[in-house]
């Protein structure tokens, strides 16, 4: 089953966790969501996969967050804040690992071995 790493190389848990599921023998999918965002639908999807609410992958400590003035207290729907991941992909947190309708988030990397070794 394939492995997904939406990852961003400068981001030093993002860098630990792909190396800890490469130390398992796993050559993941890497995807640079920097570069390559999500779609609305993708997105959705990993939302879903994670069991969480959208506005919980906000990194609201992003510099990006405070430039958009946003806010852990804001009301937005899901759809609102699905939109401003996408259009400032700084916000998604990282790292998420997607193993078929698994996901986690590698904070702390080893989140990851709940799913890689499934």
């Amino acid at each position: 089953m394939t492995v997904k790493i939406y990852h961003n190389p400068k981001c030093s848990k993002s860098r630990a966790t792909l190396q800890l599921i490469q130390d398992k023998g796993i050559e993941p999918e890497i995807i640079l969501y920097l570069d390559t965002p999500p779609s609305a639908s993708e997105l959705k999807n990993i939302i879903a996969l994670l069991g969480i609410d959208a506005n919980e992958l906000v990194r609201f400590k992003d510099p990006a967050a405070k430039e958009l003035g946003i806010k852990t207290s804001d009301d937005k729907t899901a759809a609102a804040w699905v939109k401003l991941m996408i259009s400032t992909p700084k916000l998604i947190e990282r790292p998420i690992v997607v193993k078929g309708k698994k996901a986690i988030i590698g904070r702390p990397p080893e989140n990851v071995n709940a799913i890689i070794s499934l």
